[in-house]
């Protein structure tokens, strides 16, 4: 069965994040077509980038590279929730894919989306970076409002409108990882 992870963005203390990634979870598992699986790129405690070596060459000094590589490994494709900070992706996250390449490499992801701007901006840079690590990102996006979409700006209660930009998402998500398991495997490299 293909394996998708929902990765959390972001680190912080009381961080809402964490509460996206639950109900995208939540969302994603009343399908039957894949596995999701919830990542919390909390517990690799990924400092801040501290391998010599580039990430591409595979060769992993430390034990949280060791186990955040393995982890990322598992999965067929993904569902990023970033949200906007300082009109980006958050810190956290840009670091924690920083660590690794091969590991992405000819997968498929989604993105969940929410800020002020419905973390567009944030979307758009993760775009960049997934592209560099050979990720094919799909074209429909997951989007919230930190206005309409959380309680007081802190419990996130999707509106049904944008609770409904979810779905297109995950179904371009997984019938891209499914896809892109035959260009892994080779299959289309002799095609």
């Amino acid at each position: 069965m293909t394996k998708i992870a929902i990765i959390t963005g972001s680190t912080r203390p009381g961080r809402v994040n964490l509460g996206v990634a639950q109900w995208v979870l939540q969302t994603a598992s009343q399908r039957t077509d894949a596995e999701f699986e919830l990542v919390d790129i909390a517990d690799y405690n990924l400092p801040v980038l501290d391998e010599a070596m580039p990430a591409g060459y595979q060769q992993y000094s430390q034990e949280h590279t060791k186990a955040w590589s393995a982890k990322i490994a598992e999965f067929d494709g993904f569902v990023f929730i970033a949200g906007e900070y300082n009109h980006s992706v958050q810190p956290a996250l840009a670091n924690a894919l920083s660590y690794l390449n091969a590991e992405f490499n000819n997968k498929a992801a989604g993105i969940v989306g929410y800020g002020s701007a419905f973390g567009v901006r944030a979307v758009e840079h993760l775009r960049g970076i997934l592209s560099e690590l050979q990720v094919a990102h799909v074209q429909k996006t997951g989007m919230f409002s930190l206005f309409t979409d959380f309680e007081n700006f802190s419990t996130f209660k999707p509106t049904e409108l944008q609770a409904a930009s979810v779905e297109p998402m995950l179904d371009q998500v997984v019938l891209w990882s499914k896809a892109l398991e035959q260009v892994r495997n080779g299959a289309l490299v002799n095609a």
